[in-house]
């Protein structure tokens, strides 16, 4: 298979992989890398992507924490070459997290919280 031929099975122009997506950089309203992207979630009745989770902090993949946030917070930043988010690394740190340690619980109270933190309509709607 040549490049060219795996590059179009991963990414179009509207269409990307998720595996592509993953370990991408993400940078604050002041365009400083703030994380990469760990991993997105995606609703299995809606087919929707509603999270990515930003990792940030930590050395060498410890104690590093991850942050749920609203997919339509992201916004893809060619000049960047990742996704840039309207944040400030103090803004992040206040969100709603969890690490390794500690993992998240996906439930409906926690989507809450992290909606809610984020002031972003919730994607199952009201």
């Amino acid at each position: 298979m040549s490049t060219a031929s795996t590059l179009e099975t991963k990414e179009t122009v509207s269409l990307i992989a998720s595996d592509k997506v993953e370990g991408t950089a993400v940078y604050g309203a002041d365009q400083k890398k703030i994380g990469k992207l760990e991993r997105v979630m995606i609703d299995k009745i809606s087919g929707k992507v509603t999270y990515a989770v930003l990792s940030f902090g930590g050395f060498l993949g410890m104690g590093e924490d991850y942050y749920p946030m609203p997919w339509s917070m992201l916004k893809y930043d060619t000049n960047l070459g990742g996704y840039r988010v309207a944040l400030t690394k103090d803004q992040l740190d206040k969100a709603p997290k969890y690490s390794k340690s500690t993992d998240w619980s996906w439930s409906r109270d926690n989507d809450r919280r992290v909606y809610d933190y984020y002031k972003v309509p919730p994607y199952w709607g009201v």
